[in-house]
């Protein structure tokens, strides 16, 4: 015979301060572990769909970002003549040449700063970017000292403002638009003229050529080409395949930082649950002996326990998952190990976090109801209807 499931489920009704308590502890470890894997994928997604795999960009070779790259003009020349570039209705090559400086800047409402991305675009980026868009003010102008700013930064940074400037370069450049690019990267840049960067830092090289393809398929051959071109030194990317490498280093470290932590709290989750099951079993053993003698086998007992701490650990998992649903409210920041930018970006919750997250908290509960479950099983009958007399 086996033992109702309604059985394990009044249980835990009935004894509830201990299930209301180790429910808790299980939902904390469930926030904590969900909380992770939303920073580390709301990093990662921030990142990865800045770019666009129709896009190829060049780099200096051996450089990890485009901070570290330098393109000089006759190399930017030769790039610009591949034949895998698209045209555009003008019949000119799809084709930015851009540079990326940082900065330092005030956080408004703090004594704080931190580095900003500086891109100087020309009239081709946007069309390379058609997810960056203007939401206030307009597009600077070619040789002028203006600038759009992504909103993050507006929001985030002292002088960001419409209307407001800030100075870098020895200039004070005017702030003539805010642009949106979603949850992309973008959000976290300001964009200016190329060229008047380029006098602003005295730089007389770009930082990455970033150009459209005819097809995804001419990838691989342009990218052997340029790489074997004797002429430069150069390496060649998607800007899909960039992008994601730039997120790989913090992604990794937000992972093993957040996993040692949960494992900590799960460790101590796990013993709150055990301590739980076995004083359930102390204080049923006439219960269970009861049940021994109506029939009811060992693996029904060892069943209906180990189903009470399932049960806990669900519960404090779905707990735990919707109170980190509540973070995707929240924008956070931070230091980009490669690019040495600040970047900003939401937690995400995805279906495979939520189901991670249950996943983990039943192993917990079951973890924790396993010994105290095996202990009710092998409860010799005649013990414990010793105990009840």
């Amino acid at each position: 015979m086996k033992i109702p499931y309604q059985y394990s489920v009044r249980n835990l009704w009935n004894r509830k301060l201990t299930t209301v308590l180790t429910v808790s502890g299980m939902a904390l470890v469930v926030f904590v572990f969900s909380a992770v894997l939303m920073l580390a994928d709301g990093l990662k997604k921030t990142l990865v769909s800045t770019g666009s795999p129709d896009n190829a960009l060049v780099l200096r070779r051996s450089s990890t970002s485009e901070v570290m790259s330098t393109i000089d003009r006759y190399q930017a020349g030769v790039i610009a003549t591949q034949p895998e570039i698209a045209l555009g209705e003008d019949g000119l090559p799809i084709l930015a040449k851009e540079l990326l400086v940082l900065i330092t800047l005030n956080k408004r409402g703090t004594s704080k700063v931190a580095n900003v991305t500086l891109r100087g675009v020309d009239a081709n980026s946007w069309k390379l970017r058609p997810n960056v868009r203007l939401i206030i003010g307009r597009k600077f102008r070619k040789g002028a000292n203006e600038i759009v700013v992504g909103k993050r930064i507006a929001e985030r940074f002292e002088g960001c403002a419409l209307g407001e400037s800030i100075k870098f370069g020895q200039r004070r450049w005017l702030v003539v638009g805010i642009m949106d690019a979603g949850n992309t990267e973008f959000s976290s840049e300001v964009w200016g003229d190329v060229d008047q960067f380029m006098q602003a830092f005295r730089r007389p090289v770009y930082s990455g050529i970033l150009f459209r393809l005819k097809s995804r398929e001419l990838f691989t051959r342009v990218k052997k080409r340029l790489e074997n071109d004797p002429r430069l030194t150069v390496i060649v990317k998607t800007e899909t395949q960039y992008y994601k490498e730039q997120s790989e280093l913090m992604e990794r470290f937000i992972k093993i930082v957040g996993m040692v932590l949960t494992s900590i709290f799960s460790l101590g989750a796990v013993i709150g649950a055990m301590i739980t099951m076995y004083s359930n079993v102390a204080n049923r053993v006439v219960e269970i002996g009861t049940l021994r003698a109506l029939g009811f086998g060992k693996t029904s007992v060892l069943t209906a326990f180990l189903l009470e701490a399932l049960l806990l650990g669900l519960i404090g998992g779905l707990i735990g998952l919707t109170a980190s649903s509540f973070l995707q409210t929240i924008t956070v920041s931070t230091t980009n190990w490669k690019s040495f930018s600040e970047v900003a970006f939401r937690f995400t919750l995805t279906p495979r976090i939520a189901l991670s997250g249950l996943a983990f908290a039943a192993i917990m509960g079951l973890a924790g109801g396993a010994l105290p479950s095996i202990r009710a099983a092998r409860l010799p009958i005649v013990e414990a209807l010793h105990t009840w007399e």
